[in-house]
């Protein structure tokens, strides 16, 4: 069975983490904003682009909701994680190849599902904006979603997530390909931001159609500020550091959370 790749802080974690120090500035810049190598492996022939989800392009709800200009607006960026990171080049083919899969277990795999949707709330009830960036020296990818839900259905949803560690430890999938994977899933603490929230650390072990080891480790995190959500997933077949994901985090509630005091603030 392959083993995960050794541990360590990489230079987009100690980037992250720096930028974590100068939120106050981000943030004031968030709420005035509302406005040639050759592809690894594991790229995909599409590109994925930066920005709201055309799903997104909804008019923006009454009350203290927010916006589409404001959800845009509360997105991190490739400045905020500071390199290696960059605007994506294309979604990875792992996403087809290793989270398209199914087990016997009911719980385990709605989990399989939204790794593969990124969508632990199902449909927005109104705005929502995406972004994802890619790391340069591993090849993780992050990907970030601002989005509407009612706030009792998150946290129905959150406490499903926290109850996974105990349901769905370790368990075996099977890709629409025919493969095979060991899954593992464990808790992932987080900052303690926004209104409520859980992430995970998943790892799915297992072989290619010829034979070559892989060895996919995916955070999912997920935050409620509001009547707002934040979803991010941070993933990839080599070193995937949980510092970002968990920086990431609150870096987007800290601005989430001041957009919408400047929204109601207006009203």
């Amino acid at each position: 069975m392959p083993q995960p790749p050794a541990g360590r802080r990489g230079p987009g974690a100690r980037a992250l983490l720096a930028s974590a120090l100068s939120v106050t500035a981000l943030l004031a810049t968030a709420a005035c904003s509302v406005q040639g190598e050759p592809r690894p492996r594991w790229f995909s022939a599409s590109a994925t682009p930066t920005g709201a989800s055309p799903a997104g392009e909804r008019p923006a709800s009454s009350g203290a909701g927010l916006t589409q200009a404001q959800a845009q607006a509360a997105l991190i960026t490739a400045i905020d994680l500071g390199e290696p990171w960059g605007p994506t080049r294309g979604a990875r083919t792992w996403r087809d190849g290793l989270l398209k899969a199914t087990t016997e277990d009911p719980d385990c795999r709605r989990l399989l599902d939204v790794l593969y949707t990124e969508e632990p709330f199902g449909t927005p009830a109104g705005p929502r904006a995406t972004a994802a960036f890619d790391d340069s020296d591993t090849d993780a990818q992050l990907r970030y979603h601002v989005a509407a839900h009612s706030p009792a259905d998150v946290d129905r949803a959150l406490a499903w997530l926290k109850s996974l560690p105990g349901k769905c430890g370790e368990f075996t999938a099977t890709t629409t390909r025919g493969g095979v994977q060991t899954v593992q899933v464990g808790d992932m603490p987080l900052p303690p931001v926004g209104d409520a929230r859980q992430a995970l650390r998943v790892t799915l072990a297992g072989e290619t159609d010829e034979g070559e080891l892989t060895y996919l480790t995916m955070d999912l995190a997920a935050v409620r500020v509001g009547e707002e959500t934040i979803t991010l997933t941070n993933a990839g077949l080599d070193e995937v550091y949980e510092e970002v994901t968990q920086q990431a985090a609150e870096l987007g509630a800290r601005r989430l959370s001041e957009i919408r005091r400047q929204g109601e603030a207006q009203i």
